[in-house]
């Protein structure tokens, strides 16, 4: 797969720069700010049994090395304090929808919070949704998609993540996705993500609207960073080469997703190029993928 996900020509033919409605001269400037390209991929093969069950143990194992890798800590402990401190308050973010994100991750996070930064039970909410208030009100917000194509903007992961804090989901839809990007830029939420944990446990890799389980399979992962167009770029790598596994060819995705370039280069928001990105991976090694 090319690198760059769409090239100069498509660039121009798509007239990405006036569907979002911003320039390319104030995105230079927004991406001269520093930013992490660093993304960590944990898998575990045991994590899933056949019948797709969560081995609770291995999963904290996995989210411990991720949290350490991503924040290079020398304890979870301490991976977890620089996420978040007692007095903030912190927003988790699954996807409840299509390949929901598992539970005992969302469960294992938020225990982890406690148990390892010390943050009370009260100071962590369920931030996905439309009420704005929640996210307004959180300090930090950690996102915590399930990795899977999405019918309505191509790869439905970490950008689309925040798409109900738009309150009009339907705007970015099929080519509008180009404009996900913005989302990340509300007052409410810009700045506030600290950590992007990708549920790449059993991803989903055709889009719905129901889940087809002959495009779900055990990738046994955790992918994670503070970048989140690095982390979706990742993403969106390892859905592309398994759908050309399957096909024996490549199988585009549609509608194509615009919004992972356009968030680099339009929202100055990371980086969407895999030569800029630093991959560490940890753990099982089979159909990597990237």
């Amino acid at each position: 797969m090319n690198d760059r996900l769409i090239t100069r020509r498509d660039f121009a033919r798509t007239s990405l720069a006036a569907a979002a409605g911003a320039s390319l001269t104030s995105a230079a400037t927004l991406r001269a700010k520093p930013r992490s390209s660093r993304v960590v991929i944990v898998r575990e093969e045991a994590v899933l049994d056949t019948a797709h069950k969560v081995n609770k143990a291995i999963l904290q194992k996995m989210l411990d090395q991720t949290v350490m890798a991503v924040t290079g800590g020398n304890a979870a402990a301490d991976g977890w304090k620089a996420i978040a401190a007692v007095k903030d308050k912190v927003g988790l973010v699954p996807t409840p929808h299509l390949n929901p994100t598992h539970p005992e991750l969302i469960e294992l996070v938020a225990s982890s919070l406690q148990n390892q930064a010390g943050l009370p039970a009260e100071r962590i909410v369920n931030a996905q949704g439309r009420n704005l208030e929640i996210v307004k009100s959180c300090t930090v917000l950690i996102a915590l998609p399930a990795l899977k194509a999405h019918w309505l903007t191509g790869i439905g992961t970490v950008l689309k993540n925040y798409i109900m804090f738009s309150g009009n989901p339907q705007a970015y839809h099929d080519s509008r996705n180009v404009k996900l990007g913005e989302i990340w830029k509300l007052p409410e939420v810009e700045g506030k993500t600290k950590l992007v944990l990708v549920d790449a446990l059993y991803p989903l890799c055709d889009k719905g609207p129901q889940p087809d389980p002959r495009y779900k399979w055990h990738y046994n992962g955790l992918i994670a960073g503070t970048d989140p167009v690095a982390v979706e770029t990742v993403c969106l790598n390892i859905i592309t080469k398994k759908r050309e596994l399957i096909k024996g060819e490549p199988w585009p995705l549609t509608p194509p997703p615009l919004c992972v370039e356009a968030a680099d280069k339009l929202y100055g928001l990371g980086t969407s190029s895999m030569d800029e990105i630093s991959l560490e991976r940890i753990g099982w090694r089979k159909e990597l993928l990237v």
